[in-house]
C-alpha cells in the first residue's frame, strides 16, 4: 500500500487498493522528485494538477507538503471513487477535486493560469506523442513559474518538451525517467 512520505501526513498509507494497470510511483521516486521541488520552493501555497492520478500518491505527496489544493483526475472510475474516499479518510477532502474523466478533457477545461504545479505519470504504454500533445494544450494553464514533472519509461521513447516550455533536466531511476520543465520565461 502507498504511503505519504513527509509533511504534516508524513507515514500515512493511502486508503484503498491499486487499480487494474495502476503503477505507483516508488517511494524512492517520490521522495528524488519532492526533494528537487523543495529545493525549487515549489510546493508552498502551490495548486496542484496530479493528471494521471492513480492512486493520487503525487498530490497527496505535494499537499502534506504544503500545496494549497490539488485537481487529482482519473479515467478509471472505480479508482477515482477509490480516491474521493482517499482524500476524506486523509482530511484532505476540501482541498482536493477529484475528477473521473480523461486528462486531456480536463486540461481543456483549466482556467489560463491556473496552475503552478503539474504531475504527468500516465501509464507507459500511452505514446510520448500524446504526451508531448497534452503538455502543448496545457500550457495556458500554467503560471510563468509552473514546474511540469513527467514520469515515463526508461525505455520508452524520448520525451521532447512542445514549443514554449524550458527543459528543466531529466532523472532516471531504474527503469523509470523523470522529466522537468516549465513555461519559457520570455525576456
Amino acid at each position: 500500500m502507498p504511503r505519504i512520505i513527509a509533511g504534516r501526513l508524513g507515514g500515512r498509507p493511502i486508503p484503498g487498493s491499486v487499480g487494474p494497470g495502476t503503477r505507483p510511483t516508488s517511494d524512492r521516486v517520490r521522495e528524488a522528485v519532492f526533494s528537487r521541488l523543495d529545493g525549487w520552493d515549489a510546493l508552498d501555497g502551490a495548486r496542484v494538477a496530479d493528471l494521471y492520478a492513480g492512486t493520487g500518491a503525487l498530490a497527496l505527496e505535494a499537499l502534506s507538503r504544503g500545496a494549497a489544493h490539488a485537481l487529482v483526475v482519473e479515467a478509471h472510475g472505480p479508482t477515482a471513487s477509490t480516491l474521493r474516499r482517499a482524500t476524506r479518510a486523509l482530511g484532505l477532502a476540501d482541498v482536493t477535486e477529484v475528477r473521473h474523466g480523461r486528462a486531456e478533457q480536463s486540461v481543456d477545461a483549466l482556467a489560463p493560469g491556473s496552475l503552478d504545479l503539474v504531475f504527468l505519470d500516465p501509464p507507459y504504454d500511452v505514446a510520448t506523442v500524446q504526451i508531448e500533445d497534452l503538455l502543448q494544450r496545457l500550457l495556458p494553464a500554467l503560471t510563468p513559474d509552473a514546474v511540469v514533472v513527467v514520469e515515463r519509461s526508461a525505455r520508452g521513447q524520448e520525451l521532447q518538451w512542445p514549443q514554449g516550455y524550458a527543459d528543466d533536466g531529466a532523472k532516471r531511476y531504474g527503469e523509470t525517467v523523470v522529466h522537468y520543465g516549465g513555461p519559457t520565461v520570455a525576456a
